[in-house]
């Protein structure tokens, strides 16, 4: 390998430059990383959000539940979403509603006491558009079987 590549330049060259979007809040919540995945996926550069809340992707209606969640990860240490992928809805900059799946990484301090949460993240707005039509069509189905006095029993 190069000697020129260390661990943290590959580190921080595979972090900067995914399309993944990786973003990390610290124990308030604020923005600390924001890669150009993110950027890409929500509209925003890095120099518009590192410093700002994490409210600025979170729908509105939705932050109560969030901050509730976030601040009993801070104050626990313990999450379910390092291993189980959590999809949510999420805000872009120009105020579009797209759907995400996520997981994270806790970060500790040598004490063991959380610093912040990082999350890879993807947008997945296509296939929950997909899966909706296809919930749609399948009710339609069902229901006109229904009416030709079909009967069926749905097992989704």
């Amino acid at each position: 390998m190069n000697d020129v590549l260390t661990h943290q330049s590959l580190c921080e060259g595979i972090v900067d430059q995914s399309s993944v979007a990786i973003v990390f809040g610290d124990r308030e919540g604020i923005i600390r990383l924001w890669n150009a995945g993110a950027e890409t996926m929500f509209g925003w550069t890095a120099g518009e959000v590192i410093g700002k809340s994490m409210d600025m992707i979170i729908p509105e209606k939705h932050r109560a539940r969030h901050w509730e969640g976030y601040d009993r990860v801070m104050e626990t240490g313990v999450t379910k979403y390092g291993q189980n992928v959590l999809a949510v809805p999420a805000s872009t900059k120009d105020g579009r509603r797209i759907s995400i799946e996520f997981n994270v990484v806790l970060l500790k301090d040598a004490d063991g006491r959380v610093l912040g949460i990082a999350a890879t993240m993807q947008d997945v707005t296509a296939r929950w558009e997909r899966d909706k039509a296809l919930h749609a069509r399948l009710a339609e189905l069902e229901a006109k079987l229904k009416q030709a006095g079909v009967v069926t029993e749905n097992k989704s």
